[in-house]
C-alpha cells in the first residue's frame, strides 16, 4: 500500500462527541426564552389593559407596590422561583420568591507537570473554579391575591 492509498480511521466517538458539544449550546439558545416586561406584557395583554395607569407606569419601570395583584407583579417582576402556600388568623396567603445568584470563584493550589523526561517535574499554580450560588432575592406576599407586602433582600456575604 502506498501513501497515496493510505486513508487514515476515522475515529467515530470523537467526531460524535465534538458534534454534540457543538450542537448542545445551540439546542439550549434556542429552547431558552428571556422574559422581558415587554414580552409579559403581551402574554397578560388583557390584564395589563385592566391596571389603573399609575400601576401600569410602575410595571413599565419594574417596580411593584402594595395593592398589585398577582398580574402586575407577575408583568413586572416575572415568573416567581417557588410559591408557597399558607395561613393565618387573618386569612390564607401566598408568597412568592425569586431568586438571585452569582458565580462563586474558588481558588486552590494545584500541580502541573513541566518539562518531559528525566527533567520534568511538578510546578504548583494558583487555579480557579466557579460554582453558581442562589440565594431568595424577593419576596411579595399576598392576600385575597393583592401585594400586602413585599422586601428585597441583599446577597449573602461567603
Amino acid at each position: 500500500m502506498t501513501s497515496a492509498e493510505y486513508e487514515p480511521p476515522v475515529n467515530v466517538p470523537f467526531l460524535v462527541k465534538h458534534a454534540l458539544l457543538l450542537l448542545l449550546p445551540l439546542l439550549f439558545l434556542a429552547g431558552c426564552k428571556t422574559s422581558t416586561i415587554d414580552s409579559r406584557k403581551q402574554e397578560r395583554a388583557a390584564a395589563y389593559a385592566r391596571l389603573p395607569a399609575d400601576q401600569r407606569a410602575d410595571v413599565d419601570a419594574g417596580r411593584i407596590r402594595v395593592g398589585m395583584n398577582t398580574d402586575a407583579v407577575y408583568i413586572s417582576w416575572g415568573k416567581p422561583a417557588q410559591i408557597l402556600q399558607g395561613g393565618t388568623e387573618q386569612g390564607q396567603f401566598t408568597t412568592w420568591l425569586y431568586e438571585g445568584g452569582w458565580m462563586q470563584e474558588e481558588r486552590y493550589w494545584a500541580y502541573r507537570t513541566v518539562g518531559t523526561g528525566r527533567y520534568a517535574c511538578a510546578e504548583r499554580y494558583l487555579a480557579r473554579d466557579y460554582y453558581p450560588r442562589a440565594y431568595i432575592s424577593a419576596e411579595v406576599n399576598f392576600q385575597d391575591g393583592v401585594v400586602r407586602e413585599w422586601r428585597t433582600l441583599p446577597r449573602p456575604i461567603y
